[in-house]
């Protein structure tokens, strides 16, 4: 049987490179728009992809520290984007679409996994263990 901490690493681990896949394919839609939105998206992407690899292999508190911080702040800077913009980067407000809103629900799971790792004691351990090319067991 999973363990709970296990199940909310993976949950986090696939919040992660979900939102930064999506990032990263939206990088060349936002370059239209100019340098600033592009490379925010290109940015988030490489965040996000860098998390979910460091999750998946060696979980660790300052990881999921990261994990918070990012989510967070993605999540805060599309609220000020669909609201007032953001200066040099996105300074128009933006319309609301539902690929947006469903990659913010991904993340915002992610944010909880994140939070509910971070006040356990010990992040879950990795369960990577590297085998021999051809092998199951």
């Amino acid at each position: 049987m999973i363990a709970l901490a296990e199940l909310e690493r993976d949950v986090l681990v696939a919040a992660c490179a979900v939102s930064a896949g999506i990032h990263a394919a939206l990088v060349p839609s936002h370059l239209a728009e100019g340098a600033g939105p592009a490379a925010g998206f290109l940015a988030a992407a490489a965040l996000l992809g860098g998390l979910a690899v460091v999750l998946a292999r060696r979980p660790s508190t300052t990881a999921l520290l990261g994990a918070v911080a990012v989510l967070g702040g993605l999540l805060a800077s599309y609220a000020l984007v669909i609201t007032s913009g953001v200066p040099l980067l996105h300074p128009q407000p933006e319309q609301v679409d539902g690929l947006a809103l469903a990659t913010k629900a991904v993340e915002v799971v992610g944010l909880v996994a994140a939070v509910q790792l971070v006040r356990r004691p010990n992040p879950a351990p990795a369960t990577f263990i590297p085998r021999p090319k051809g092998t199951t067991s």
